[in-house]
């Protein structure tokens, strides 16, 4: 392919004789460039392009839509071909006409292969091939961590959650299986042996022990530790110290073990967890239940030995607080009883917003103190009356199988199982009701799918119709903006910036503001979570694939690298090629004998990879269609007869032992159904499928399409069987059958986005306005192949059935075709634009009389009609051209090796046929294109020097560095940026605090988790954005703390008491810019020092409690102090050694 300026002059020069192209030879380095200088509008994983229109967000060098003029010889043809025309010496055809030994050589007709008819009207609107390149140019190059893995090899292992620590240079993914790391050092590096099924072109990781599925992290940098909560209720941690991690690539089997575990929840999961900037650990699950683990007490439990493991986890798990009661009074809380699924930490104000799918609640981080519970909408909500709940139940109590229940048991059994029945009833007639009003259960109304905080201190959530609500720190709403109409998956920021992902596979890039800065196709599915570490933004598609973003994109990095890939394009380009063979036949209700499935399959099928069949007609009759179409309302599928079908199908095939079965769709009387070589099962995989119903009011599925979308070597092939309506004058409804069947086919995505009413219109591009600025492109138009088989219905025109019976007797095949219904739409543009038929060689294979052999079996009867090529198979592949060479930018490129129909079986009134096709596929071997990619990082001279750029921090200065507080005052320094051109973010940490000790010593200095802030110590803002020139006021307020002994079991079992010791904190100023999370660091030592004496504050929020007796509390005083200090002689900490003596006297 050349480039667009060079193919103009080309267009008006007579075309040169073309020679013959072979697969199977390594690209000409001349050929490949040739390529590359070509328009290039779309990357290798099926990812959609960005409309023109969408360049505002992405800026482009060309016009992604624009397609370069074609000669006049490699347009598709709209004239048929002419079997009496030959081609003279000068040339005599006119440039409109077509000869047929011309349609042999520029429609195939070469050495094994047969020559193909391609109706007119392709390459443009919805029937234009989708472009493909090596690199894709809208978008910035991605490290692919973790390339898109098949579906089925990643069975109960899915990754579900991403965290980065950028100090360690680590990349965390939480799994259905457990945990997993990344050493970023490494990512460049390759698999040793023994890389498990679907990873072998992924970077390096290694896997801890398995654990129950985790659905959310996070990173405790002070205590170098990833905490995870999982499906079964528990909070696990891990050690981020994996020096083999981070040095070489370590084997799957070198796993490693959680460093703390407890049983957080008893029978709910822990789908939410944060840890506070005063370094507590909060987890929301289902029911609206929000517990709070101390640091105490989480620390004495690490600080115990392996063999101790027990007794550390019993230790944090009796310490909980339940918030949820800690914030009822009276059986009233104005907390709503719905699962918390996120949390946040608010490091600016101090504050934890917990959010459920459509409620916010604001707590104050230090007190734990319920300050605000509001909608969406801002909207402060009530308090109601609290239901009462049972206590959580251990899951490892179980009810006492010899123990018979009561009459009266048995009878609130039945009545429950007679509500619960209720309730699936009217749950399903909901769903019936959603289906036949939406088409999809999609909820009516807009809920909550990601919250984070931005730099500038506001608080970001993102909404499942595409919103984004912008938040002040007291929960208060600032704005509401909306750049796509699919819904909010994820949102991360650093500096400046924010990323957001959406479940349509889109990036988007805004300021604080809320104004887009650049936005791209990330993934082709959802974009489920985000990480930033170094100069990168990590994102996990739904699929499991991981992306790296440079964070500074888009930018001139992003040209140098996608021009050096290209460049290398030939080193990671793979061919492949296979043979598949698709079937079709309308069965009449009918069954075959082993016989004739062997003739119509298993005869060809030795030097097969992928076998599709298609079946029409498998089962009739009103009833059962009726049956079918309610079956489908609620997601059922399937008939006897039609596994019936599959299975002695898979048998005809040898199934089990050549070949394996991989997907299956039936739709009433429509059935299609997919087989691969095992040896060719490595490779094939993300099998999804759809059906349209064309029958009565386009709801019943006698007439209609069932498709299969099949990944193949990392492209996307689609196969729909279908059946059109029937009869010679119902032209325009069969053209209307395919019209809506392509336009509307949406292939089911099992682990799909529920943020939009179907599949297609996930994929919509909007533009900063909402407006939508392009068509919607269907799934089959996004596919790399689509092949077309079934029981199309159409008809022989302008001929009797006598005519008819004469011209096939007489094998007059070529005069037949001119008589072809569907020739004839297809050279009008009106029916199957663009696609490919073989030439017809076979008799008519409609209709006949069941088991009359020979064509003599051709229908006889009262209505005598007139035979037709009802049944056929049609397809289109890469090629935007009549032909090109396969490549990446072409990578699908097939040929007809056979089409014939099997006139020896008799069971049905119409004969099976069958297509074979050669298939060449080009691929990335994603393993070396990343090596290239770290080759690039490590030698382009100008790479390096942008990404050292990308690293700067802007100058910045604190006026203070030693402060001391007491007496409850208040304390302001300064942060500076002294940078003239770019906003300085900051974040302040603790390090740590020492306690003073009697005898004048101070402890050691241990950090909070995260490095959170002590309790004594109010810091606000924490976190904020300082424009260039300008100063920020931080504010250092001293509060008087008392220690709330324990809590046991969410209840406090002691009484407060003040801490008037001398204390010290180390203040960590981070300072950082939006390309990098490269620090630099100020340091700052506050001095706390306490008044002599002071009353404690009342009790709030508490249960009444009788205070014991003055002499009581001193009598047990010293015994209590003596147990404590016996029960914890291995804990380091000197800071929870002088907790023994802050007990009350």
């Amino acid at each position: 392919m050349e480039p667009p300026d060079d193919e103009a002059p080309a267009a008006r020069a007579p075309p040169p004789q073309r020679r013959g192209i072979s697969y199977s030879q390594p690209l000409s380095r001349d050929a490949a460039s040739a390529r590359r200088a070509a328009l290039r509008n779309h990357s290798l994983d099926d990812d959609h392009v960005l409309p023109a229109s969408h360049s505002l967000n992405y800026p482009l060098h060309h016009d992604p839509t624009h397609h370069p003029p074609l000669p006049p010889h490699q347009h598709h043809p709209s004239a048929s071909y002419s079997a009496n025309c030959r081609r003279s010496g000068g040339g005599g055809a006119s440039e409109g006409s077509m000869t047929l030994e011309r349609a042999m050589s520029e429609y195939g007709g070469g050495h094994g292969t047969l020559p193909e008819f391609v109706g007119a009207g392709g390459g443009k609107g919805i029937f234009r091939v989708p472009l493909r390149a090596a690199m894709h140019p809208g978008r910035p190059p991605p490290l692919e961590v973790r390339p898109h893995p098949l579906r089925e090899t990643q069975a109960g292992s899915f990754l579900r959650t991403l965290a980065a620590e950028p100090q360690r240079r680590q990349l965390w993914a939480g799994a259905e299986s457990g945990i997993r790391v990344w050493a970023l050092d490494e990512v460049f590096a390759e698999w040793g042996a023994g890389a498990r099924r679907g990873d072998e072109e992924s970077a390096p990781f290694r896997e801890g022990v398995p654990a129950p599925p985790a659905l959310c992290v996070a990173v405790d940098r002070a205590n170098r530790l990833l905490w995870t909560g999982h499906k079964d209720g528990r909070i696990r941690s891990w050690r981020m110290d994996l020096e083999a991690a981070a040095t070489a690539p370590a084997p799957p089997s070198a796993v490693f073990r959680e460093a703390l575990t407890w049983q957080a929840y008893g029978r709910t999961p822990v789908l939410s967890m944060v840890i506070t900037p005063y370094g507590e650990i909060w987890s929301g699950s289902e029911g609206g239940v929000i517990k709070a683990w101390p640091y105490d007490a989480i620390a004495k439990s690490l600080s115990l030995s392996p063999e101790e493991r027990h007794m550390a986890a019993l230790l944090v798990e009796r310490a909980y607080i339940d918030l949820r009661n800690h914030c009822t009074v009276g059986n009233v809380c104005s907390l709503p009883a719905s699962d918390v699924k996120h949390m946040l930490a608010d490091h600016s104000r101090s504050k934890v917003w917990t959010v459920t799918s459509m409620t916010f609640a604001l707590w104050d981080a230090r007190t734990r103190e319920l300050l605000k519970v509001f909608g969406m909408d801002g909207q402060v909500e009530s308090a109601k009356l609290e239901t009462p709940v049972m206590p959580e139940q251990p899951m490892e109590e179980e009810v006492n199988p010899k123990s018979k229940p009561s009459k009266k048991d048995k009878s609130q059994g039945s009545l429950n199982f007679f509500q619960k029945s209720r309730n699936a009833l009217i749950g399903a007639a909901d769903a019936v009701r959603r289906v036949a009003t939406k088409g999809t259960f999609v909820e009516d109304t807009r809920r909550t799918g990601a919250v984070a905080q931005v730099m500038d201190g506001t608080i970001w959530s993102g909404c499942t119709n595409g919103a984004i609500i912008q938040w002040d720190g007291n929960g208060s709403r600032v704005q509401e903006f909306q750049h796509h109409t699919s819904s909010v998956q994820c949102i991360k920021a650093l500096g400046e910036r924010v990323w957001v992902g959406y479940a349509s596979g889109m990036i988007q890039v805004m300021d604080a503001e809320g104004t887009i800065v650049a936005g791209w196709t990330g993934h082709s599915c959802p974009v489920i979570r985000m990480a930033i570490g170094g100069s990168y933004i990590y994102t996990l598609a739904h699929h499991g694939g991981i992306r790296g973003w440079p964070l500074n994109s888009p930018g001139p990095l992003d040209d140098i690298i996608r021009t050096e890939l290209s460049n290398k394009e030939q080193s990671y380009t793979r061919m492949e090629k296979i043979n598949i063979m698709v079937g079709s036949w309308n069965v009449a209700q009918g069954k075959a004998s082993a016989e004739s499935l062997r003739s119509w399959l298993g005869s060809v099928s030795s030097d097969v990879g992928l076998v599709v069949v298609g079946l029409q007609e498998v089962e009739m009759g009103a009833g059962f269609l009726a049956i079918s179409a309610a079956k489908e309302t609620v997601g059922l599928e399937g008939s006897a007869n039609g596994q019936w079908w599959i299975d002695n199908i898979g048998k005809a095939l040898d199934e089990g032992t050549s070949f394996q079965r991989v997907g299956s769709r039936q739709l009433a009387a429509l059935l299609i159904a997919a087989w691969a070589r095992k040896s060719l099962k490595p490779y094939v995989g993300d099998v999804d499928a759809a059906a349209v119903p064309c029958g009565l009011g386009r709801a019943i599925g006698n007439k209609g399409g069932v498709g299969l979308r099949i990944r193949v070597y990392d492209r996307k092939m689609c196969f729909v069987s279908n059946h059109f309506a029937a009869h010679l004058e119902a032209v325009s409804r069969r053209n209307a059958d395919f019209d809506h069947i392509y336009r509307t086919m949406a292939f089911n995505k099992p682990h799909g986005s529920t943020a939009s009413a179907t599949s297609v219109q996930l994929h919509r591009t909007v533009n900063v306005n909402g407006n939508q600025v392009e068509e919607v492109r269907p799934d089959l138009a996004e596919a790399d192949m689509v092949v077309f088989l079934g029981d199309f219905n159409y008809r022989l025109y302008g001929i009797t059935y006598d005519e008819a019976r004469d011209m096939v007797s007489q094998r007059s095949f070529d005069w037949l075709r001119e008589k072809d219904q569907l020739r004839a739409e297809m050279k009008s543009g009106k029916v199957f634009q663009g696609m490919r038929e073989g030439i017809i060689k076979f008799p008519p294979t409609y209709k006949f009389q069941k088991h009359q052999p020979g064509l003599g079996g051709y229908d006889s009867g009262e209505k005598k009609r007139i035979p037709a090529w009802c049944d056929r198979v049609l397809y289109r592949d890469s090629r935007s051209v009549s032909v090109a060479e396969c490549s990446l930018e072409c990578p699908v490129v097939a040929s007809i090796t056979s089409y014939v129909a099997c006139m020896d079986v008799t069971e049905s009134d119409h004969k099976p046929i069958r297509c074979t096709f050669s298939v060449d596929i080009a691929r990335v071997d994603e393993l070396i294109r990343r090596q290239e990619y770290g080759e690039i990082i490590e030698s382009n001279g100008k790479v390096r020097s942008l990404l050292q750029e990308a690293c700067f921090v802007p100058e910045t200065t604190v006026s203070l560095s030693e402060i001391t507080l007491e007496n409850q005052e208040n304390i302001v320094f300064q942060i500076t940026n002294k940078c003239e051109t770019s906003k300085a973010a900051f974040e302040i940490l603790c390090d740590g605090q020492s306690i003073k000790k009697e005898d004048g010593t101070k402890s050691e200095v241990l950090p909070r988790a995260s490095f959170g802030f002590p309790l004594w110590l109010e810091v606000q803002p924490a976190v904020g954005l300082i424009k260039p020139g300008e100063t920020v006021e931080i504010t250092l307020h001293h509060e008087d703390f008392y220690t709330q002994e324990e809590f046991v079991d969410g209840i406090p079992q002691n009484w407060w008491c003040e801490d008037t010791r001398d204390k010290e904190a180390i203040l960590r100023v981070n300072i950082t810019g939006s390309s990098s999370t490269e620090t630099k660091t100020h340091t700052i030592n506050v001095q706390h020092r306490c008044p002599p004496s002071s009353a404690p504050p009342p009790m709030m929020n508490q249960p009444a409690a009788a205070v014991p007796p003055s002499n009581v509390l001193k009598s047990q005083s010293k015994h209590r102090e003596q147990q404590q200090q016996q029960d914890y002689p291995q804990f380091g900490s000197s800071e929870v050694h002088d907790l023994c003596r802050m007990r009350c006297p």
